[in-house]
């Protein structure tokens, strides 16, 4: 399993930007944080999972 892949990081971020260009023209309620700390507390918890199953992978081995 590779740690990156680059066509599925662009499809998610081009879905990202088509979403909330919907959402902010229809003015719905963005389903996002709604700033820049708020935004690093949720990478934050994606990078403590991804350090954690690491971790967990190499304990098992």
């Amino acid at each position: 399993m590779k740690w990156f892949n680059a066509k599925e990081t662009i499809y998610a971020l081009l879905t990202g930007v088509i979403v909330g260009g919907l959402f902010k023209l229809l003015d719905f309620p963005l389903p996002a944080p709604p700033n820049f700390e708020a935004f690093m507390g949720v990478l934050g918890a994606w990078i403590g999972m991804v350090l954690a199953r690491k971790l967990s992978k190499k304990g098992g081995n």
